[in-house]
């Protein structure tokens, strides 16, 4: 009896010792979260918990992958997450990637989240912050392709930063959407490839994409040499090694495959089930749930288009202020160097105008007694006339004294005018200097006035930012409660835009074939890998993705089957 009671109390005690909750760390592409799980859950309410707390509600393109002896696996919804085979040391890590792909990307994804977590953007291009160097820690090129071209990093960063800049101002949702539109048409693109054969024993892989399932040579994931899209296939099963795909056409008969691993056999079905879906899904009408999300998507693409004409005016304002400010500023400057210039001028005027005063001053006095002088020798001329002399060599010598006396007299009158000349020349220099100092006054005052009325302009243009109009945006105008003239006016901007991105979208393609065209003269040829050569080949023919796919569906689907079952 007392055994029974301590064996009852040890279960107990052990029962309550084990842990109700554990711990799961989930990453995404640009994050890592962690959560406390109750043991009973199942992998859907770990996985609606990762959605809601992301906000994605475009929840059928995920799910949470984990690893299992070097094979990927995805968690099962309707299973215990604890039940899965799993590592059991905490925290248990998934990985929540995309697990099915959409056909055309900008129809498909509504939620700009699902659209980022397809792709993560960094931002619009400022030449302040993307300087010489900015990109030497980014991974933006594998090393596969930096080897494939002779080229330094520093020539990859030139051609890539000006790229960057001159796309400056792309609204980073457009920028996403022209990358996975580029990324979509690749061949590889959303394609999970396994190693299979077929019932000769013929070594193949097959695709699983969302067009259908695709039959590659080992050699070649590029270009499939057989494809079924999925509206052909009724049911697929498997039992063991063993696939079984049932044609839409009962009269066809069923087609096998061996794949080469028992454990991928799940995946490959999950991939299957869940691509065949989405693919039947996207031929039918949206559900209530898809119609409301676009809905939403449509009137927050309106709402942010609004914000974005308001940042646009806001940003202009300020630019067209700061612009204003500064050519004020430049104004005033050039306005102190003009007063600056003036104010030498006037003291050089000053200046010589005091010389050519004392010049003038002196001048005069040298002419009074010139004059002075000639006066005197008139006298003396007048007095040596007025003596009487008696003999001829007295009077030879009176003569030549009287004949040197009139040419100094001339020759001091002669001096005099010169004098009188210059004193006069003089007084209109001076006059002059002075009308000039009057003018470098009279424009000093106008310098200096204006001077201070740029100063109070530039004052009040330089507060202008702060007192620019208002653009606030309250909760009942951003509840879309429009008018008819609203709504067709924004249906108006809608369909602009749409006409705008899609020349956009027209001239990036454009700018990608010149920088392919760029750079093709730096590729080492020799470094191509037989990828490389398929690609370049399937390009140089003009063969893209969904034109080799519609070719290849254009046989019926029993020769199609035939056809696989003979390789």
């Amino acid at each position: 009896m007392a055994g029974a009671i301590a064996s009852r109390m040890s279960f107990s005690s052990l029962k309550r010792k084990q842990p109700k909750t554990f711990t799961v760390r989930v990453g995404t592409m640009d994050a890592e979260m962690e959560f406390s799980c109750e043991v009973k859950w199942k992998g859907k309410d770990l996985f609606d918990l990762v959605c809601r707390t992301l906000g994605l509600r475009e929840t059928w393109f995920f799910g949470l992958q984990y690893t299992i002896k070097d094979t990927v696996a995805w968690l099962k919804m309707d299973k215990k997450v604890l039940d899965h085979d799993v590592p059991t040391e905490e925290p248990v890590t998934f990985h929540f990637l995309a697990k099915f792909y959409p056909e055309n990307a900008e129809e498909e994804l509504v939620q700009e989240i699902t659209q980022h977590l397809f792709f993560l953007q960094y931002g619009d291009y400022d030449p302040n912050v993307h300087k010489r160097g900015f990109l030497a820690q980014e991974e933006l090129l594998p090393k596969r392709v930096i080897n494939l071209y002779q080229m330094t990093p520093e020539m990859w960063e030139e051609r890539i930063t000006a790229w960057y800049a001159e796309h400056r101002g792309r609204a980073r949702d457009e920028a996403e959407m022209e990358y996975l539109k580029i990324a979509q048409d690749l061949e590889m693109y959303g394609v999970n490839y396994f190693a299979i054969r077929n019932k000769k024993g013929t070594e193949l892989l097959l695709g699983v994409d969302a067009l259908g399932l695709h039959i590659y040579d080992p050699d070649n994931r590029l270009t499939p040499k057989i494809s079924f899209p999925w509206n052909e296939i009724r049911n697929i099963s498997y039992s063991d090694k063993e696939f079984t795909i049932k044609p839409l056409d009962k009269k066809i008969d069923v087609f096998k495959f061996n794949s080469s691993k028992l454990r991928v056999n799940k995946l490959i079905l999950q991939l299957c089930i869940g691509n065949h879906d989405l693919f039947m899904r996207r031929r039918k009408a949206d559900s209530l749930e898809v119609q409301q999300m676009k809905a939403q998507a449509r009137e927050e693409k309106a709402r942010k288009q609004m914000e974005r004409q308001r940042l646009a005016r806001e940003k202009q304002m300020r630019e067209e202020a700061e612009r204003t400010r500064d050519e004020l500023e430049r104004r005033l400057m050039q306005l102190k160097e003009e007063a600056t210039m003036a104010n030498e001028a006037l003291m050089r005027s000053e200046e010589t105008a005091d010389l050519l005063a004392e010049k003038a001053q002196i001048t005069e006095e040298e002419a009074k007694l010139l004059a002075q002088k000639a006066a005197e020798a008139e006298q003396e001329m007048q007095r040596i006339k007025a003596t009487a002399i008696r003999t001829e060599e007295e009077k030879r010598l009176m003569e030549q004294k009287v004949l040197e006396a009139e040419m100094l007299a001339l020759k001091m009158a002669e001096e005099s005018e010169r004098r009188a000349k210059e004193a006069d020349q003089l007084k209109q220099d001076l006059q002059e200097a002075r009308e000039s100092e009057r003018r470098a006054k009279q424009k000093l005052l106008e310098i200096t006035s204006k001077s201070s009325y740029t100063q109070s302009m530039n004052s009040s243009t330089t507060a202008l930012p702060t007192d620019l109009p208002s653009f606030n945006l309250i909760s009942e105008s951003l509840s879309f409660d429009f008018k008819d003239t609203d709504m067709k006016r924004l249906s108006m901007e809608i369909e602009k835009e749409k006409v705008e991105y899609m020349e956009k979208s027209k001239h990036l393609q454009e700018q990608l074939n010149e920088l392919k065209t760029e750079i093709e003269a730096l590729k080492l040829k020799e470094r191509e890998t037989a990828l490389d050569i398929l690609h370049n080949e399937n390009a140089s023919r003009g063969n893209s993705k969904h034109n080799t796919i519609k070719k290849l569906t254009l046989q019926s689907t029993k020769s199609r089957v035939a056809f696989f079952e003979e390789l």
